[in-house]
């Protein structure tokens, strides 16, 4: 979507970018008294190899302890029993993206040949579930909607592959640049898919867990959510890229070219550069996560959708003070939720 950062970063971490991450990590583990968690993602992060890869992990865990989760997302064509094996060995714990059965996925998850990755995929995630610590090892699936799918189609082919659960994130997009699928800001294609969705799962005596429908049931009943894009939220992400650039939220790149970017760039190796988390500029970013949209502001779903992720809220006319691309989605589906809660209570009552 118009980001061409990539083509300037290099292709791995050094190991000077690797110690200095290591290092401000256990900086902010010492002075930070709310345990934070660390993804490596990419990009496919088991290119780097089972080496390297024993060497970052154990490098992240002599400074963080097991109080501080260590994930990774991974396409699963890379996965194999030695990198499992070193995944165990330093608890870091490993979420495998697919879309669903092979006509779903293949449609975008494809190798630079433009043929389909879902069989190496399925392989790669049998190898996940049967090693001795899948217990630990297996973080669930995520995947992006299609939302010309079948989404009882997509649910049962998941429980059917024995995912412990799975994620569902729509698609990257934008007032400017609609996401796929969506044929203007108020039509309900997403909001449609999500709700078919929720209806399978409610009707499920032993459902697979999905979290963003958990979450946003646990918000409409009163409860605190963090997943991102969901709530409201209140925490910093920071992304630092191959040649230890810090940067914002990566999901920005869809948005503008640089929307990713802080004013000045701040490198980890940099002499105290972690100072920038108490600086102006960083907390203007955190704050982005709150929407400024009167619409969003004034509207009593805000408690469950959060104004949505920030991406979505990017037009090139106002920038970011608009509502979610997916408001009217987020609205249909919240509606068709209090509708089964009320059933729910009804029955129960």
């Amino acid at each position: 979507m118009g980001d061409d950062n990539w083509s300037r970063m290099s292709k791995f971490m050094s190991v000077e970018t690797v110690d200095a991450i290591c290092n401000s990590l256990g900086e902010i583990a010492i002075n930070q008294t709310i345990p934070f968690s660390v993804v490596l993602h990419g990009g496919e992060p088991f290119l780097l190899g089972a080496a390297k890869l024993k060497s970052l992990l154990s490098k992240l865990r002599q400074k963080l302890d097991e109080r501080f989760p260590i994930s990774i997302q991974t396409n699963g064509v890379l996965i194999t029993d030695e990198i499992l094996d070193v995944c165990s060995e330093f608890k870091a714990s490993i979420a495998v993206s697919i879309d669903g059965p092979e006509h779903v996925h293949d449609q975008f998850r494809v190798t630079h040949k433009s043929e389909g990755t879902f069989n190496e995929v399925i392989q790669g995630f049998e190898l996940l579930k049967s090693h001795p610590d899948a217990a630990f090892l297996n973080a669930g699936l995520l995947a992006v909607v299609d939302p010309f799918s079948d989404p009882k189609e997509v649910y049962s082919f998941f429980k059917k592959l024995g995912a412990p659960s799975v994620d569902f994130l729509h698609r990257d997009g934008n007032h400017t640049n609609l996401p796929f699928g969506k044929s203007s800001v108020k039509s309900l294609e997403y909001g449609t898919w999500m709700s078919g969705l929720l209806d399978v799962y409610l009707n499920d005596p032993e459902p697979l867990p999905i979290r963003v429908l958990d979450d946003m049931l646990k918000a409409l009943l009163g409860g605190i959510v963090s997943k991102e894009g969901l709530g409201v939220t209140n925490f910093g992400i920071l992304i630092i890229d191959t040649d230890g650039t810090i940067m914002k939220n990566d999901t920005l790149k869809s948005s503008f070219n640089g929307a990713d970017k802080f004013t000045r760039a701040l490198n980890i190796k940099e002499p105290h550069a972690l100072d920038f988390l108490h600086s102006v500029e960083f907390e203007e970013y955190r704050q982005m996560q709150k929407p400024t949209s009167p619409k969003c502001l004034n509207c009593p779903k805000l408690n469950v959708c959060g104004g949505g992720m920030i991406l979505h809220r990017w037009k090139a006319e106002n920038e970011f003070d608009n509502p979610s691309v997916y408001c009217a989605d987020q609205l249909h589906l919240i509606g068709n939720m209090e509708e089964a809660l009320a059933r729910f209570s009804f029955v129960n009552g």
